[in-house]
């Protein structure tokens, strides 16, 4: 079977090397990488363009990157390396913004360590979804009014294996739309061979161990798909419901139906035909004397007995309980306590079966009403009440799954789930954030034995061969011709499939090379970080756990990162029947794949939703844009000039201003090296885009412009070592814009280490370059700057108007005298003032700003015409005074404040007062000036 799946591969392996060639933007069109056009955009000869424009850049400069190698894994025995295993998209599927978080956090992760010089893997892979690509392709047969039996399961199976060959390629391109660096020529597929081979082994392992069994046991099941699936594969949704009471005739001792009864509450009448007890509490007073009975059974009229249980919960609905263990986990174990068989009347189809006797062949839901019917005819319906409870549903395709007892295989989780919880109870697995290790340790405590197998055909099919002549079960790695008890070559093997989960739990270490002992497995494995929404921490990450301990004696990965769920601006969860799902693709293409990631990577918290709109990729958009104009500037600034960096001995003769950004940049580092490695991305990615926004754009680059102009000291070499490192820091979360921009900057950099940015080291923090001082006078001559920009902004003083300012300086005197020329033409000052205490400042007239370090005293003849702002505002005063007059009249009307509303009353005080305050500060303004 192995060799017969292999023959697939090249095929496959043809259809995925042409998505490195050519590449899906948006409407269907298709961007082969060598177009002259896009490596123009790249030359950094040319000037750049005046505005950042992603779709000219992005796919050229991914091109740049795969023929770069930039991506491909190197192992180095002398250093630990950085391994993330990608969680494997359904091969069915097109890329989801789940899908773009996931991409983007690991993405962030690997390309900050591999400018670390940590050797990095980022292996990627498809999951072959079974039932979902199953489902796909009967669809796509139905078309041709085919089914699946009308091929036979080899020509459905190679009927898949085309359609996968056409569709595996379209997740990896989408995924390359978005920038991920990941070592493509390593991806896998989970039906690959060598994943086959490891999901083999790991069940014959299992098997042998008795850690796998087949049994009969009360499993989940889809009348839709037509396979059992295990509890996390069902989805629990409240139901407005009703509560049948039915009365069950009890015989007398003749063996008759008597007069007595008793009285069960039931959720499903449709089930009775499969009861085979009625159960009551042994402690409940008004039941315990019917234990040993026997009654009768409504529209089938089979004796069935009447046993005590504690499972039954007195509470509930009259005490009694129908006892059907074919279709209920509790009755299920009710049963096998007391030696009941069961009888399964629901088939797989969701049809009634022939044990439902003369409503076999009726939907289930139809029986239910017809049961009802026939109840109350024979007068056995006591009362009908509405009742909500939840009900399981297929997570796949949303039918009300079937509780039904079947022979099913079962893996028993117990054993597995006790080295896993001790794994992350010693603190080898750590889980971020820390609260969910409280909600992984629950539920690993209440595990139940897993069902893997489906009934289904494409997937890993179950390696047990049933012999026809001894009756025996061959379990083996390799496709048996015999029996292994009987040498018998009459054997089948058992038709199911593994659940895809199965596969997927050895992903971490199945795609290094286990079983084999590869080169990879020995260097990456344990990988360390495992990075995916919490939403599948039981589905994937926990026997992801389990399955690595048992296959390896080692854990998957060192830490689990758990982002949350995406959500549309209004909290509400982003589903296509809402319209609020957000296309990634499209949404890189609208706003560029640097915004997209941007606001993904920096807007939520570990383990916490997350909400998205166009507004705050708006905002993505923006700050890319605003890295573009600012490193624009500086490169323009720079002509062919080629600087050398700052050396931390030259600091002390330094302008005020380069030693403060100087030291602002290596606190951020600092701070930047300590949240990534704690995965506080989010934030990381926030004191990044602040720091450039708000201290490298808003001030620093003005400060320059300023010394620019009026020559010596120049700032260039500042300004483009502090865009060089900012780019380095900004390069993880927005890499398109920032490699786009240091392919321009690199020539002008003396010594530039590589060919590219996602090559360049990470920066180092240096405690030489901080300056606690530089800090606060730096910072101090900002908040001169901000209160005089405030005082014009209030006082409405026209934008080209200079005014006089005096700036009481005391202890910071050094510092203003260096600021002086910054201040002027950043406040529009002249002329500017710095004076010894308060006493060298006028005190009548001015308005003043008292600042934490420093005082602004701003006479008021300087901001304005003093007689024509006395006009002015005596007019408005005048006219303030009227408007106040008038609502107090208004008010004052008995007959309007009878007649209007209250409401109406209510607004015109709200007015008045309104008015009142505006008169009063207008009234202050002019006192000011008298």
């Amino acid at each position: 079977m192995l060799a017969t799946r292999a023959a697939h591969l090249p095929r496959l392996i043809g259809a995925v090397s042409a998505a490195f060639v050519s590449y899906p933007m948006t409407g269907g069109e298709s961007l082969t990488m060598t177009g002259q056009a896009k490596k123009d955009n790249l030359n950094p000869e040319t000037e750049m363009a005046k505005a950042y424009d992603a779709g000219q850049v992005e796919d050229g400069l991914y091109r740049l990157w795969l023929e770069g190698d930039y991506f491909s894994a190197r192992t180095d025995p002398a250093k630990h390396p950085f391994t993330i295993i990608m969680p494997p998209p359904n091969v069915t599927g097109e890329l989801h913004l789940g899908h773009a978080l996931t991409s983007t956090i690991e993405d962030l992760l690997i390309r900050w360590h591999r400018m670390k010089g940590d050797p990095t893997l980022w292996l990627p892979g498809v999951d072959h979804a079974g039932i979902a690509t199953q489902n796909v392709v009967e669809k796509e047969l139905l078309r041709e009014n085919l089914t699946r039996h009308d091929l036979g399961r080899e020509g459905f199976l190679e009927r898949v294996w085309e359609w996968v060959g056409r569709y595996r390629h379209i997740i990896s391109q989408q995924h390359q739309r978005l920038g991920v660096s990941c070592d493509w020529s390593r991806e896998r597929f989970t039906m690959d061979e060598g994943p086959q081979k490891a999901v083999r082994t790991t069940f014959v392992n299992l098997y042998r161990d008795g850690l796998i069994y087949r049994g009969e046991r009360i499993i989940n099941w889809c009348p839709r798909c037509q396979t059992a699936l295990s509890d996390l594969e069902v989805e629990h949704k409240e139901h407005a419901d009703h509560l049948w009471y039915v009365r069950y005739p009890l015989l007398d001792e003749s063996g008759e139906p008597g007069d007595e009864y008793i009285t069960i509450a039931t959720t499903r009448p449709e089930t009775i035909v499969a009861d085979v007890a009625v159960a009551v509490n042994p402690d409940d007073p008004r039941n315990k004397g019917m234990i040993g009975r026997t009654a009768l059974l409504p529209t089938m009229d089979r004796h069935i007995p009447v046993v005590g249980d504690a499972a039954v919960e007195p509470a509930f609905g009259t005490g009694a309980l129908k006892i059907t263990p074919g279709h209920d986990q509790v009755d299920f174990e009710v049963g096998e306590r007391h030696g009941l068989s069961a009888i399964v009347s629901v088939g797989a189809d969701g049809m009634m079966n022939e044990e439902a006797g003369p409503y076999a062949g009726q939907d289930r839901f139809v029986c239910r009403d017809a049961i009802v019917d026939d109840l109350k005819a024979m007068g056995l319906m006591e009362k009908i009440e509405p009742y909500s409870h939840s009900i399981g549903h297929c997570q796949r395709c949303d039918t009300i799954i079937e509780p039904v007892v079947s022979q099913q295989w079962f893996v028993s989780m117990k054993p597995l789930a006790e080295p896993a919880m001790a794994a992350v109870k010693d603190g080898r697995i750590k889980i971020v954030p820390r609260r969910f290790t409280r909600v992984y340790l629950h539920w690993m405590e209440n595990i139940r034995d897993w069902c893997i197998s489906r009934q289904l055909w494409w997937g890993h099919r179950i390696p047990v061969w049933y012999c026809d002549d001894c009756g025996e079960i061959t379990v083996a790695l390799e496709d048996p011709s015999q029996c292994e008890y009987c040498a018998s070559g009459s054997i089948h093997q058992d038709p199911d499939v593994l659940d895809t989960w199965f596969s997927s739990a050895l992903w971490p270490h199945s795609t290094l090379g286990w079983p084999d002992d590869t080169e990879d497995l020995r260097y990456f494995y344990p990988t360390t970080v495992m990075e995916t929404g919490y939403d599948i921490l039981f589905f994937w990450v926990a026997r992801m756990i389990m399955m690595g301990l048992y296959n390896t004696g080692d854990v998957p990965f060192r830490h689990v990162y758990l982002h949350g769920l995406l959500r549309d601006r209004d909290g509400r969860k982003m589903t296509k029947s809402l319209g609020n799902v957000v296309d990634p693709v499209e949404a890189a293409a609208k706003y560029g794949t640097d915004a997209l990631r941007f606001v993904l990577a920096t807007g939520g918290a570990p383990g916490n939703d997350m909400r998205i709109s166009d507004e705050r990729l708006e905002g993505g958009r923006n700050f890319a844009n605003k890295v573009w104009n600012a490193a624009r500037f500086v490169i323009t600034s720079l002509g062919d000039k080629a600087v050398e960096p700052p050396k931390p001995g030259a600091r002390d003769n330094m302008a005020l201003e380069d030693r403060w950004i100087m030291s602002r940049l290596h606190r951020l580092i600092g701070d930047a090296g300590k949240l990534l490695p704690a995965f506080q991305v989010g934030e990381a990615g926030r004191q990044i885009h602040d720091f450039f926004w708000g201290e490298f754009c808003d001030w620093y680059i003005e400060m320059a412009k300023v010394r620019l102009n009026a020559g010596n000291p120049s700032p260039l070499p500042i300004l483009a070592h502090v865009l060089d490192t900012s780019l380095r820091l900004l390069h993880p979360f927005v890499p398109f814009v920032t490699e786009a921009i240091w392919q321009n900057l690199r020539s002008h950099l003396r010594r530039p280490e590589v060919e590219a940015l996602i090559a360049a080291p990470w920066p180092k923090a240096s405690k030489r370059w901080r300056d606690e001082e530089a800090e606060r006078q730096a910072e101090a001559m900002m908040d001169v700057v901000r209160a005089i920009r405030n005082i014009r902004a209030e006082r409405g003083v026209e934008p080209a108007r200079c005014v006089e300012a005096y700036l009481v300086a005391d202890g910071m005197r050094g510092a203003a005298e260096a600021s002086r020329l910054m201040i002027e033409t950043l406040a529009r000052v002249r002329p500017l003032h710095i004076v010894d205490g308060t006493a060298a400042a006028p005190r009548e007239r001015v308005i003043t700003a008292v600042l934490r370090d420093v005082q602004v005293v701003l006479p008021l003849a300087g901001l304005f015409d003093v007689e024509a702002e006395r006009a002015r505002l005596r007019r408005q005063v005048d006219d303030a005074q009227a408007e106040v007059t008038r609502l107090k009249a208004k008010l004052a009307n008995e007959q309007f404040r009878t007649r209007a509303p209250a409401t109406v009353v209510d607004k015109e005080e709200d007015k008045l007062a309104a008015a009142r305050a505006r008169l009063e500060g207008l009234q202050a303004r002019l006192k000011e000036l008298t």
